[in-house]
C-alpha cells in the first residue's frame, strides 16, 4: 500500500513568488494547494500546471477554517499572501494600514493557527512566512508595508520557540527586489537605480526565493531563522 502524498499549502500561491513555491513543492511530489484571493486567470493557469488552486481570503477567519477543512493539515504551510502599499505616511489612511495588516499579518496568524492544531498532534510540520527585505531594513514611503513585514519576522521567531518542542519548525524568508507583478509599478529607470544598489547587480527571481523555502524544508535543524534572499541588498 502506497503512502499518501505530503501536502503543501501555499497562500498567494498562484502567481509570482507563491506560484514558484507551489511548483517547487509539486516537483518534490507534494500535493500542492494554492490559496488565492481573486485572480481567476492566474488560478486557472496554476491548475493547468497541476496545482490545486482554492479561492480563499486569508484575512477572513471563516474562509481560513473552510480552506483547512478542504486541505487537511499540511506538512508544509507557506504564508506568502500579501499586499503592498507605496505611500507616504501622511497620505496613508487607517483603512489602508488595516488592510495591510489584515492580509500580511492576520492572514499568516490565522493560517499558522489552523496548521498548528494538526501539526501538534502529528508532532511534525514546517511553517514558512514570506516577509521582505523591508521588514528587516524598512523602506521609505512603505512604512505600513515594512511594519507588517517586520511583524511577520517577530511572529516567526516567537512561534518557532513555542512550537519547537512539538517538532514543528517555523522560519521566515525575506526576499529583496524580485521580478514579480508587485514591482511592476517601477519604471525601467527606477528598476535600474535599484539594481545599482544590489551587490549582485540584478533583481531576483521567484524561483530563487522558492529554492530558499525548499532548503528550509530539507534541513530539519533550522528553525526561528529569517533567510534573506536579496542579492546582498
Amino acid at each position: 500500500m502506497t503512502s499518501a502524498k505530503k501536502i503543501a499549502l501555499v497562500t498567494g500561491g498562484t502567481r509570482g513568488i507563491g506560484l514558484a513555491v507551489s511548483l517547487a513543492f509539486a516537483g518534490l511530489g507534494f500535493d500542492v494547494f494554492a490559496a488565492y484571493s481573486a485572480d481567476e486567470e492566474s488560478a486557472e493557469k496554476a491548475r493547468e500546471q497541476g496545482i490545486n488552486a482554492v479561492r480563499a481570503d486569508v484575512s477572513d477567519e471563516g474562509a481560513v477554517k473552510a480552506l483547512f477543512a478542504r486541505t487537511g493539515t499540511p506538512d508544509v504551510l507557506v504564508n506568502n499572501a500579501g499586499v503592498a502599499l507605496f505611500r507616504q505616511i501622511q497620505d496613508t489612511t487607517a483603512a489602508e494600514w488595516d488592510r495591510l495588516f489584515a492580509v500580511n499579518v492576520r492572514g499568516a496568524f490565522l493560517c499558522a493557527r489552523e496548521a498548528a492544531k494538526g501539526m501538534i498532534s502529528r508532532k511534525s510540520g514546517l511553517i514558512v512566512n514570506i516577509s521582505s527585505v523591508w521588514g528587516e531594513e524598512g523602506g521609505s514611503c512603505e512604512s505600513a508595508y515594512s511594519a507588517s513585514k517586520a511583524a511577520l519576522i517577530g511572529f516567526t521567531k516567537a512561534l518557532a520557540k513555542e512550537l519547537g518542542p512539538s517538532g514543528i519548525r517555523v522560519n521566515c524568508v525575506s526576499p529583496g527586489v524580485i521580478d514579480t507583478r508587485m514591482n511592476a509599478r517601477l519604471s525601467p529607470e527606477e528598476m535600474r537605480a535599484l539594481c545599482d544598489e544590489i551587490p549582485l547587480g540584478r533583481t531576483g527571481t521567484g524561483g530563487e526565493v522558492a529554492k530558499a523555502v525548499v532548503a528550509l524544508y530539507e534541513n530539519g535543524y533550522i528553525t526561528g531563522a529569517d533567510i534573506p534572499v536579496t542579492g546582498g541588498f
